[in-house]
Formats: C-alpha cells, sequence, structure tokens
C-alpha cells in the first residue's frame, strides 16, 4: 500500500470537491481525491452551451486548479475498493498503487449506458443524434440545435437515474425560443418524450409549463421512454404508456441511460438495481451495511432526482456526520431536497424545488420561484457560475 489518508473521495465533481473543501475547513488534513479527469466543468452550464447561449470553455478549470489546497489528487479511476482491507486499487485494470483509508466516499457521477438503447450510439456517430448531458457532444448538439431550420427533433427527458435530466426541458424551451425569434419555428416539428406524468410529474412546476407547451407547438409524448433508434430508418422508437415511432428525425437529443461505475457494484456496495447505485441511508447519507463508506451525488441512492443544487445539502450532511463521527454528536440529515432550472426563454427562468417525494420544497418562503422570472434567469445563467468557482468550490456555501 502506497499510502493511506483520513478520508478517500472517488470523484472530483462538484460533490467531491466541495465536500474536500469542507472537511479541509473542518480541520481534517489527510485527504484524497480520487478522479483521473484533467479538466473540471461547471456542469449547469451545458444546456446553456447547446443552445448557442454559452461558450463551455469559459466554465472549465484544470482540474489540479481547483483541487483545495492540502488535498492531495489522485489522476486515476478507482479501480477495486476492498471493505474489509478499507482499501482502494487506482487503474482501470487495477495496476496502478493502492492507498488506505479510514473513511470512504464515493460521489463518481454517473456513466452512459450506450447499449440500453439500441442504435443510439450509431446516431451519435453519424451525426444526427446528441445532448449536452454527454458532455463530449455539447458542442455538436450547438452546431446541429442552431443549424437546424426545418424538420422534427426529439427531445427527450431520461428516466433516473440521470444527472438533472429535468433540464433537457432547458436546452429544448431555448431552443424553441431561438427558433420562434429567427421565424422557423412553424416549420420544426418538436417532440418531447418524458418517462412522467405530464411533464416532470411535478406540481405546479407542470402547470406553469403546459401553457409554453402549447405555445411553441410540442408534442408530449408522457409516460414513455426512448426504447430504440435506427440510423438508417431515422426513426426513434418510444415504449411507455402508447408505444409509438416517430418517423423522419432529423435531430435526436437523447441522452443515453445512465448507470455508475462499475467498481460500487463489484465491491458489494451498490443496492442491487440495474443502475448499480451505491446503498446509503437516504437520510444520513453513510452506506447502509459497510461502516465508514459514505455516498452522495448522483452515483447514490438518495431516493431523490440529481440534480447539483441536491449536492449542497447533501455535503453538508456528510461532512457533519463525518464530524459526528469523529467527535461525537448527532450529525445532520438529508431531507432530500433537489432543484431543477429551466429556462423557458433567453430571459427567463423557472425553479421546481421538491423534496425526495416530488413535493414542493421551497428555500425562499413567500416567492413562487415555479413562475419564470427574468432574475431567476439572470441567477442562473450569471451569478451561479461565478458562486460556484468562487464559493460552492471553496467550502463556503
Amino acid at each position: 500500500m502506497s499510502a493511506a489518508f483520513d478520508t478517500v473521495i472517488i470523484g472530483a465533481g462538484n460533490a467531491g470537491i466541495s465536500l474536500a473543501a469542507r472537511l479541509r475547513r473542518d480541520g481534517r488534513e489527510s485527504i484524497a481525491l480520487v478522479d483521473p479527469a484533467p479538466v473540471h466543468r461547471y456542469r449547469p452550464m451545458l444546456n446553456y452551451a447547446a443552445a448557442g447561449l454559452a461558450q463551455m470553455g469559459r466554465y472549465e478549470r484544470a482540474m489540479t486548479s481547483v483541487v483545495p489546497s492540502g488535498v492531495q489528487l489522485l489522476p486515476h479511476p478507482a479501480g477495486r475498493v476492498d471493505t474489509d482491507a478499507r482499501t482502494v486499487t487506482l487503474g482501470p485494470r487495477e495496476q496502478g498503487p493502492t492507498v488506505g483509508y479510514e473513511n470512504l466516499v464515493i460521489c463518481p457521477g454517473l456513466t452512459p449506458r450506450w447499449d440500453a438503447i439500441p442504435g443510439l450510439d450509431k446516431a451519435y456517430v453519424a451525426g444526427w443524434a446528441a445532448s449536452a448531458h454527454v458532455p463530449e457532444y455539447a458542442g455538436r448538439a450547438c452546431a446541429a440545435l442552431v443549424r437546424l431550420r426545418e424538420g422534427s427533433v426529439v427531445f427527450s427527458v431520461p428516466p433516473e437515474p440521470a444527472s438533472c435530466g429535468g433540464t433537457v426541458l432547458k436546452a429544448m424551451f431555448l431552443a424553441c425560443d431561438r427558433w420562434r425569434r429567427e421565424k422557423v419555428l412553424d416549420r420544426i416539428r418538436v417532440h418531447l418524450v418524458t418517462p412522467f406524468g405530464g411533464l416532470l410529474g411535478l406540481e405546479p412546476c407542470d402547470s406553469h409549463l403546459l401553457p409554453l407547451i402549447r405555445e411553441y407547438g410540442i408534442t408530449v409524448h408522457e409516460r414513455s421512454e426512448v426504447a430504440a433508434v435506427d440510423h438508417h430508418a431515422r426513426t426513434v422508437t418510444l415504449a411507455g404508456a402508447v408505444s409509438t415511432t416517430i418517423e423522419h428525425v432529423d435531430l435526436a437529443y437523447v441522452t443515453p441511460l445512465s448507470r455508475a461505475p462499475e467498481f460500487i457494484a463489484r465491491a458489494g456496495l451498490s443496492d442491487g438495481g440495474e443502475a448499480g447505485l451505491v446503498e446509503v441511508d437516504p437520510q444520513r447519507l453513510s452506506h447502509a451495511r459497510v461502516d465508514s463508506v459514505w455516498g452522495l451525488g448522483d452515483a447514490a441512492a438518495t431516493g431523490t432526482r440529481p440534480s447539483g443544487g441536491a449536492l449542497r445539502p447533501q455535503v453538508a450532511v456528510v461532512a457533519d456526520n463525518l464530524r459526528a463521527a469523529r467527535d461525537g454528536g448527532p450529525g445532520s440529515r438529508y431531507d432530500g431536497y433537489t432543484i431543477i432550472p429551466i429556462a423557458v426563454g433567453r430571459d427567463r427562468l423557472m425553479l421546481a424545488e421538491h423534496d425526495r417525494d416530488g413535493r414542493p420544497a421551497p428555500e425562499i418562503p413567500g416567492i413562487d420561484l415555479t413562475v419564470p422570472r427574468r432574475s431567476t434567469y439572470a441567477f442562473d445563467r450569471y451569478l451561479q457560475p461565478v458562486l460556484y468557482f468562487r464559493k460552492l468550490l471553496r467550502g463556503r456555501v
């Protein structure tokens, strides 16, 4: 074993970086971050980039520049976790070093399951399918949405687990707003596929969005999922409440289904579901069966829809409970809060805040933020990225 740490965090996204910063502020000195990515990106900007309203390069940083001072970055994928020995072996084939831990926090995000939707990978390669939820295709999605002047486009809200899947609506509404401004919307047939009843299955969010659906002329296929894509026939087949095939598709904004990285299931830490999420106590975020293991973020079975906004309370809970495990005390609990920001045009945005049961959970009482506003758009588009890099990733939010 090459090194041992008090806390090893697998994943250096929003959750991992901000947790490491919080732990450093709490006085922990022996922390390692495991992540092979050379670049850290502000993911909420991806759908703005897909709509041509942001340059993603402005919201990316070298990973080494965002790792908190005093935290060691281990630039390797996690290969194997041995919970009995409390070790993590690094490298894609477990050929890297092995590090020990007293506490292990797993927050690696999700990975695409390209084989789950037959034909989708071929459509991506051919260039008529793309999604900003697969970051390396955000630029292609932008080019396709901006270039489209007529034809048929399919937007698909991915079923859970998904990384803030509801924000597909942000890309869709921004694209429709652009097409209307350019006077080509009446020549474009827009389809929305959603696994939920209504749009997102959330009230009053859905009620505020339905007039916009009618205004933009969008056909909604509710309680449905993309089952297959035929590259040669240019069709998208849906399964669900009503199985159907959408023909002559010019652009498929379809996100592949997701799962947690496979090392979680191999270590016996998953919940046994098809997506292999980390099995955690949904309130304490400690592992349900294994001591000294914690999970948060998209890859953890928290019982709520993943989002960047959900990470802030989750990070606070894990930091508090790690402190309580060390020093004593009651710790804290996560109530399932999550948030979906949906821009409905290039100057208005709504916030769908809810708990794990889908009940509204507004953080600011007395203001209905499910009503689209210019102020929430300005905050989400311009102020939030500044707070993310200057405050959140430094453990100050």
